[in-house]
This record gives structure tokens, sequence and C-alpha cells, in this order.
């Protein structure tokens, strides 16, 4: 248990620092990202981005596990 809390830290560190360059990155505005607009009334779930964070946490923790 230490040491994941150990390695989320320097992950949230890393990705804190990051945070300049990592907002340039297109995720939140990739194609099938779902936003809706209409008068008064904005929509946005970002599908895609989720699937592809999904499938990144998905890799690190199974190298973690071997």
């Amino acid at each position: 248990m230490g040491r994941i809390l150990v390695v989320l830290g320097v992950v949230l560190v890393v990705i804190g620092l990051a945070w300049p360059w990592l907002q340039k990155l297109p995720f939140g505005r990739l194609p099938g990202d779902i936003l809706i607009k209409r008068e008064g009334f904005q929509f946005f779930f970002p599908l895609t981005t989720c699937i592809l964070i999904s499938i990144v946490i998905t890799l690190i923790l199974w190298l973690f596990r071997k």
C-alpha cells in the first residue's frame, strides 16, 4: 500500500509540473467527444478522451502488476 501511495504521489507531482505543456494537448477536443451547443445550453461529454485515458491507466496498472 505504501508503494502505491508513493508512486501515485510522484505521478501527481509530474503531472503538476508538466501541466503547462499538457494543456496544449488536444485532450477534450478529440474526434468522438460530444459537444452540443444550443441557445442558453451547452453540453460537453469527452467520450473519446475518457476511453483513451481509461486505456492508458489500464496499461499502466497492468505493467505494475507484472
